[in-house]
């Protein structure tokens, strides 16, 4: 996308070291999908067969779909360089004094809180600027923690390091994101609540499954969510939180082909949302019935059974009203895909376009799938509607 094309992105990256059938056979895709990229008569893949090009080219998805983003500012502390930096402090080993201060366990709270809220309604560029600086505070914070503050404190700044990483994933910066996961879980060793640390283990498998690494994401999953089976009377926070390792377990195993696996690990979840009766959200995990139906339809798309993915739709209570904002325009997307594959095309653009107005411009533009399917629908026909959303998203 971008100014340039996945086709021509795979050309530059493919050089003089491997010719098309070559990298045809080491990804394990038709050596026809890989002349039509190339040539430009097709704009997008499956996101299984993107991630076996990247993985063949040895390069990330991201450099291949042109999805790695900083958000430029005037700020200095703001942005992903400034987020990186935070991550990767070394005063420890300098011995230099802190730059920022401890603050308050109530004030703590708040800043987390106002981080992931700005995360589920897609404000990335706020977050931008204010990750660097809490995950400093909390950093402060929990170093200087004692008694009963010392678990709390560490618990905190383990959700500052998660939506970090979940932001970073979305601007394609694997390399961080994953370094924040994993101090997030370091920091939470620190606390006492087994259902954040399972949950934290569910975030790795997810920033391992949009990696390409599928077998390794539903191994941490699986492994997981057994940790937290709920046994006898279990509470609504122990459903909520084993119901959406199962739906990560089913999603890796959708993303690696295992399509029936899958499904049969997302009626699992179907269950335990069924035992909730209505969508929760606890430890930051969305999960119900709603959820359920969502993953179901990403299941479906990337194995490419798109009709399956559209009766799957159907399903969704209350018109997706129990999902988060980005949650309904992410799910918009995965519709707009298979609709786009079955050749409706113009129901494809209005679903893009609900999901622009859903999702908000910010979200918009961080979108790589709403870029391909843009793409696409370009290739067939250019109503007003199409070309506005094309200019809006930057492709061409």
């Amino acid at each position: 996308m971008d100014d340039e094309i996945i086709g021509a992105r795979i050309r530059r990256f493919r050089g003089k070291r491997l010719t098309q059938k070559q990298l045809a056979e080491h990804a394990e895709v038709s050596h026809d999908l890989i002349k039509k990229l190339e040539r430009g008569a097709r704009q997008g893949a499956s996101i299984a067969s993107l991630q076996k090009i990247a993985r063949a080219l040895d390069i990330d998805i991201a450099d291949l779909v042109g999805k790695r983003y900083g958000i430029p500012s005037s700020d200095p502390h703001a942005g992903v360089v400034a987020i990186r930096r935070a991550l990767t402090a070394v005063d420890d080993l300098t011995g230099d004094e802190r730059d920022d201060l401890p603050i308050a366990i109530s004030e703590a709270r708040r800043a987390v809180d106002y981080a992931w809220g700005a995360y589920w309604n897609g404000r990335y560029e706020v977050l931008a600027g204010v990750l660097p600086s809490g995950i400093s505070q909390l950093r402060a914070t929990a170093h200087v923690a004692q008694a009963a503050d010392v678990a709390p404190a560490h618990e905190l700044l383990a959700r500052m390091y998660w939506v970090t990483g979940c932001t970073l994933v979305h601007m394609g910066q694997a390399d961080p994101a994953f370094t924040a996961i994993r101090s997030a879980l370091s920091a939470a060793e620190h606390g006492n609540d087994p259902l954040l640390l399972a949950t934290l283990r569910g975030s790795v498998a997810w920033q391992l499954l949009v990696q390409g690494r599928y077998e390794e994401s539903h191994k941490v999953a699986l492994k997981a969510a057994a940790s937290v089976e709920p046994v006898g009377d279990a509470s609504t926070s122990e459903l909520s939180v084993y119901g959406s390792l199962m739906l990560q377990t089913a999603t890796a195993a959708g993303r690696g082909q295992k399509t029936r696996e899958a499904l049969d690990l997302a009626g699992a979840a179907g269950e335990v949302a069924e035992r909730l009766g209505s969508d929760t959200k606890d430890y930051e995990c969305n999960f119900g019935p709603s959820q359920v139906v969502m993953q179901t339809v990403d299941i479906n798309v990337s194995s490419e059974r798109y009709p399956e993915a559209l009766k799957a739709a159907q399903a969704m209570p209350n018109r997706g009203a129990g999902l988060t904002q980005v949650s309904q325009a992410r799910h918009l997307l995965d519709q707009a895909a298979a609709l786009n594959r079955i050749g409706q095309h113009q129901k494809a653009l209005d679903m893009l376009l609900a999901a622009e107005r859903i999702g908000g411009p910010e979200w918009t533009m961080y979108q790589s799938l709403l870029k391909q399917v843009v793409a696409e629908l370009l290739e067939k026909e250019r109503p007003n509607a199409l070309r506005g959303l094309a200019q809006r998203v930057g492709v061409r």
